[in-house]
Parts: structure tokens; sequence; C-alpha cells
């Protein structure tokens, strides 16, 4: 099994090209690929001003709200029309069409998920109390409010997640202090169509 730790205070922001916001990688697979040749891939954005999302032919995309106050999500022939405004509230949609982003407010920061749909399909869920997750081929593991046990002496601080690529994962995740009403934990399953 390999497993890739990270921090996000020490994931890198790139800019986008038309300026309205910067990007920062989790994990991609395979390791160093592109925006055109990616078979998935998890980031996080923070969107500061309207502008066009991205298009990805034949990639299927899920975006939830960190924080901030959201993002209107419209596309030109109508058939996506979502206020992305309640955190933690994953969308799907086709990242073959044309979307623009409006602010609903001052900036905003979301979770970002992207399958090539020939490759694999993706699950992305919230977990606020311990669960069971069923073993998926790879996947990401975020501790975004609360320290998390996940199982086999592995933990995360909030945070702080892992990715897993070669080897099928299952896991046991907890938060650490049980009563605490406010931990969440991201999950990410990848896995063959």
């Amino acid at each position: 099994m390999r497993l890739q730790h990270f921090s996000l205070a020490e994931l890198p922001a790139q800019p986008w090209k038309n300026g309205g916001g910067s990007t920062r990688e989790i994990a991609c697979w395979p390791p160093a690929s592109g925006l055109d040749n990616f078979g998935w891939r998890v980031s996080i954005a923070s969107i500061a001003a309207a502008g066009p999302f991205s298009v990805f032919e034949s990639v299927d995309r899920c975006i939830m709200l960190l924080d901030g106050d959201g993002v209107r999500l419209r596309s030109a022939d109508g058939s996506i029309d979502h206020l992305l405004a309640q955190p933690l509230q994953p969308f799907a949609f086709s990242g073959d069409a044309a979307v623009d982003c409006t602010l609903l407010g001052g900036p905003s920061s979301d979770f970002n998920v992207m399958a090539r749909r020939d490759q694999w399909r993706a699950e992305l869920r919230v977990l606020d109390a311990a669960s069971a997750v069923q073993a998926a081929p790879q996947g990401v593991l975020l501790a975004w409010r609360g320290n998390w046990r996940l199982g086999q002496g592995l933990a995360l601080r909030e945070g702080e997640g892992l990715y897993w690529t070669e080897t099928p994962q299952a896991w046991q995740p907890a938060p650490e202090t049980p009563e605490a009403l406010d931990a969440r934990l991201l999950l990410v399953r990848f896995t063959k169509p």
C-alpha cells in the first residue's frame, strides 16, 4: 500500500489563468499528470472573482463549498443553475458543460474532485462520526475539522490528510474526541467504472 501524507498548510497555490482565484492541488493520478491527461484530481480552490470554469471534456466533477459566502454556478444552456452556498454539501456536474461562476458575496474556497469518466468513478462524502469505509483502489482523506483516528495506528490532525494509490484500502475513521459535534472528515473514493 502506498500512502502519501499531506498538510493543507504546505500545499503551494497556483494562480488561475483568468486571475479569478488560485488552486492548491492535493493529489492527482497518474502522479505529475497535467490538466489534459489526469485520471483523477483532487484540489482546493480559492475563488476571488466571477468568471468561467474551465471545460474538462469526458470528466465528471464534484465541488463542495468549504468556507466563505459561496458561488452561483450556471451553464449557458440552463442545464446547471446551482447555488453553492451551504458548506460541505457536494454538488456533482459534468465537466463537459461551460459553467460560469458568480460570487454570492466575498471570496470563498471549495473542494474539487474530478474523474475522467472512462477510467474512474469518484464518490465524495463528509463523515461526522465513526464509520466503516469500504475498500477502494485509490482515494483521499482530509481531516477538515477536528483530529481523526483512521485505524491501523494511523491518525490525522485537523488540516492534514492522506491519499493512497497502489493497493485497495478500507478505513475505520473516528473522531479523536467522540463528543466533538463539529468533527468532519472528507472522504473521496475512486473506483473503476
